[in-house]
């Protein structure tokens, strides 16, 4: 495990260099943007993989802590009492104490229950947030921005270090959700994942465990939250709404579960072709769908599970030929005699 943790700094430390390095040599701000945009979905769509790719636990109610998130930031910020360092930890806290009371609920149902419960749940907040509108404006969003007072030198009202910050908060949320995923809890929801009946005969609290992934990923997809108020100033019913959690399940969808990073792949991709889409044609959502459609019917899995399958089958050696079975001395008389014309 230490081995691991060093390999996966090293990999994290790479990363974030070439993160940060890339608004250098590419200096259009729409690349900083777009990068801004996939390091928020992309937390949204890895940590719902927790659950999905991880425990077997589909949830459709995801986006309601991505948009706990997002909210909780933006109203701490909007009192003026708190320092920004302060109000991302208070935000992530207060989303992960409404995931746990949310999913001490849900993890003691199954499969399509627990999907639709959460769904419930997510729409429930969404209401919440559309018809409060004294707190959270309504239909409009928090109106007024999102201050961003300096703290410890850092202001994010400057572009590249907004830029910068999210960088950092992105590699730092998949760095966590790496070593989770290592870690003997991570094999233990793999275990619950594909035999929860054994998982519980071992000794495994099964309920604890689905409890404390389910809060865990809320808390990551709440940074996702966060990082996307920060960037347009503000936030929106939007980001509680029912497609967002759709589109996290497409990104995953598109990439893959068997992959840590496959989630990221699929979130890549779905960006870009929102991106480009839009521009191109107004019927943005007929496209999206025939690429889904042609991904999930023609691959049966994530571009990346099978980039991942194809390279692992080409190295694989292949099974060397076995020698034709030694005839016996009886056998080979035989057969020396019938070839000379002559009988046995």
């Amino acid at each position: 495990m230490r081995a691991g943790l060093i390999r996966d700094l090293a990999v994290a430390l790479v990363s974030l260099g070439v993160l940060l390095a890339l608004p250098a040599l590419f200096p259009q701000p729409a690349l900083r943007d777009f990068l801004i945009y996939f390091f928020a979905y992309g937390l949204l769509a890895m940590s719902l993989n927790l659950l999905v790719g991880l425990t077997g636990l589909v949830s459709f109610g995801h986006a309601a802590y991505f948009a706990s998130g997002a909210y909780a930031f933006g109203l701490l910020m909007q009192s003026g009492r708190v320092s920004v360092p302060l109000a991302a930890l208070a935000a992530i806290g207060g989303t992960a104490l409404l995931a746990l009371v949310i999913g001490a609920i849900c993890v003691r149902l199954k499969e399509i229950y627990f999907a639709f419960i959460t769904l419930a749940f997510q729409m429930f907040i969404h209401s919440i947030i559309v018809t409060w509108v004294s707190l959270t404006g309504g239909d409009q969003g928090l109106r007024g921005g999102i201050p961003r007072p300096p703290f410890l030198g850092i202001d994010l009202n400057d572009a590249r270090v907004l830029y910068g910050a999210c960088a950092v908060l992105f590699v730092l949320c998949v760095l966590a959700m790496r070593q989770v995923s290592q870690s003997p809890f991570g094999y233990t929801l793999r275990m619950i994942r594909d035999n929860p009946a054994r998982a519980n005969f071992l000794g495994v609290n099964v309920a604890a465990a689905k409890l404390g992934i389910f809060v865990f990923a809320g808390a990551m997809a709440s940074v996702g939250g966060l990082i996307l108020a920060l960037f347009v100033s503000g936030a929106y019913p939007e980001f509680a709404f029912w497609t967002t959690s759709g589109e996290a399940i497409f990104m995953i969808m598109l990439g893959g579960t068997k992959l840590f990073l496959g989630p990221l792949v699929g979130t890549l991709l779905l960006q870009t072709l929102n991106h480009y889409v839009t521009i191109y044609t107004e019927y943005h959502g007929l496209v999206l769908g025939t690429v889904i459609l042609l991904i999930v019917l023609g691959l049966r899995r994530g571009i990346a599970d099978t980039l991942y399958d194809t390279l692992r089958q080409r190295r694989a050696p292949r099974p060397a030929a076995s020698p034709p079975p030694a005839s016996s001395p009886a056998v080979a008389a035989t057969a020396d005699d019938l070839a000379k014309g002559r009988t046995v």
